[in-house]
């Protein structure tokens, strides 16, 4: 089985509390993942029956999750046709790197005033897991441990505004690159964290905003039209739920 599809044993740090919430919190929890680890393809049906099958819920909750999902800008919900994940046009998608731009600059900024010695060292250590992510071929990991970098530091900004548009520019970010980035898909963006954090520890924010504004570039030059490695099969997508069921008709929201 494809590498990107085995059971996620390391639950992502952002969404830990979620998971535990309520059903429309795991759900939408789980479909994030899945677009942040770019598991999901842009244009994939989101079937209320088929999720609503692999979850072990009501078409209630799972309408509640695409809701959510369509307020950040990530699913698309189309009258009487159902919910797709986004597929961003590429003047949409110059758009929303322009707005990402703008936001990463603001919240460097304000992470250099304010991020603690106990937050930097959280990021350091992302970081590190970033890194042994794809040392071991596990992109898919390496990929949301990347985007949740982003989503910590704007943590440390303290600006909540910001922390919610950077979580729903950073999703749309990872669909827009399953779907343009083209070459030999390498990543470098662990080495280019640790510079960021450097400078952010020595509070020089000039040096900050120039090394976030590098690591932008970087991300954009990589952007084309090109075949994507997401897949728009929600039961493949999400077998390493189905795997977790004991026996037909048990709800995963129970493990």
């Amino acid at each position: 089985m494809n590498e990107q599809l085995q059971p996620l044993k390391k639950q992502s740090r952002a969404l830990k509390n979620s998971r535990t919430g309520t059903q429309d919190d795991v759900v939408y929890a789980h479909i994030f993942d899945a677009i942040l680890e770019q598991r999901l393809a842009p244009g994939t049906k989101l079937s209320e029956e088929a999720l609503g099958e692999i979850f072990g819920v009501s078409r209630t909750i799972i309408r509640r999750a695409l809701s959510r999902l369509a307020h950040e800008g990530v699913v698309l919900l189309r009258p009487n046709r159902g919910a797709v994940v986004a597929s961003p046009s590429v003047e949409e998608a110059r758009q929303i790197f322009y707005a990402r731009r703008m936001v990463e600059r603001a919240i460097t900024e304000l992470a250099v005033q304010y991020a603690t010695v106990d937050q930097l060292n959280e990021l350091r250590q992302m970081v590190e897991d970033e890194q042994i992510s794809f040392s071991r071929g596990d992109r898919g990991a390496g990929i949301r441990l990347s985007g949740e970098f982003h989503l910590k530091l704007a943590e440390a900004a303290k600006n909540a505004p910001l922390v919610s548009f950077q979580r729903s520019l950073v999703s749309q970010t990872s669909l827009i690159i399953a779907q343009y980035e083209s070459g030999s898909r390498s990543h470098c963006s662990y080495d280019e964290h640790n510079q960021l954090i450097d400078a952010i520890e020595a509070r020089d924010a000039e040096r900050a905003v120039s090394l976030m504004m590098h690591h932008m570039d970087h991300i954009d030059s990589k952007l084309n039209l090109d075949e994507d490695s997401a897949s728009d099969d929600l039961h493949a997508v999400f077998s390493h739920l189905l795997q977790t069921k004991k026996k037909p008709g048990k709800a995963i929201l129970n493990n």
